[in-house]
């Protein structure tokens, strides 16, 4: 079988400290993007677990796959979950939710979580899109803007590039740096023009780490672009998958001069964490 460069680690966690047959509120948030699903599990507000995955043909069956991998091995069923948030691409296709609530409002609740209430811009650099967002110190939407026109800027661009020059896709940010001097990035205007770019400079003669260190220059020119058409307030944090590059997450600091903020949580979990804290929430209004 083929070695599939693009595919990236699938994982599930669970706090071990955590006893939830003692807790008042267990509430879920399960975000099913064009690329990969995450369910999140808090109980009276504290992670408990999560699982992140691919998301497959089916946007339900992902959903659910996602729920039961997050619950593996803690001895919670679903019915022990209070409330249920989804959200993402697929939102309105989690069968077992309670309510949907957009990507973009998640985001920012659960960033407001991960980096703390300092946090003003989020970018999100999701599958498919890349969205920056503006919020208060309570993780609330003040504004926000959205590419979804093209792969380029995305994590499925990047793993379009991983299989073009078969790289596994976890080694990308740091190869992107063994490198002379700093190439001229590649065509950010599309990614099926920028693979084309690409595959004319290997045969050339430029070498992968160049070619790599091309592609996330241009990624990360594209999303400033989109950072200043919405203006970026300190403190600045990203979510998504693409955060866990520094190949593209570095250049952005740099051309961006400022510096984002670190955090003890996965970068991708956000949306299905803000989720579930929007579902607590909810709970706690209905007790009332």
């Amino acid at each position: 079988m083929a070695q599939e460069f693009w595919r990236w680690k699938e994982y599930n966690w669970k706090n071990e400290n955590i006893d939830w047959k003692g807790g008042s509120i267990i509430s879920s948030g399960v975000d099913v993007g064009s690329v990969s699903s995450q369910a999140v599990i808090l109980v009276d507000g504290e992670l408990y677990a999560y699982a992140s995955m691919r998301t497959g043909s089916d946007s339900p069956l992902s959903a659910v796959n996602a729920m039961n991998w997050a619950l593996d091995g803690s001895g919670m069923k679903l019915e022990n979950i209070n409330y249920v948030v989804g959200t993402g691409y697929g939102r309105v296709n989690v069968p077992f939710a309670n309510k949907t609530i957009t990507e973009i409002a998640c985001h920012a609740r659960g960033a407001n979580l991960m980096y703390g209430g300092s946090v003003r811009t989020i970018l999100d650099m999701g599958g498919q899109d890349c969205k920056a967002i503006r919020c208060d110190e309570k993780g609330k939407v003040a504004n926000f803007l959205m590419n979804d026109k093209c792969a380029a800027g995305t994590g499925r661009g990047m793993e379009v590039f991983a299989d073009l020059l078969s790289v596994p896709i976890e080694e990308i940010g740091g190869l992107s740096f063994d490198v002379a001097e700093e190439p001229e990035p590649v065509s950010s205007t599309c990614v099926v023009f920028a693979k084309t770019e690409a595959t004319g400079l290997l045969r050339e003669g430029w070498p992968k780490n160049k070619v790599i260190a091309a592609y996330c220059s241009a990624m990360a020119h594209r999303v400033v672009t989109l950072l200043d058409r919405i203006g970026v307030e300190k403190d600045f944090a990203i979510t998504g998958g693409i955060a866990k590059n520094i190949g593209v997450v570095n250049r952005l600091q740099k051309e961006l001069g400022v510096e984002t903020l670190k955090s003890k949580y996965d970068s991708q979990i956000a949306g299905a964490l803000g989720a579930a804290l929007f579902a607590k929430a909810l709970v706690e209004k209905e007790r009332k």
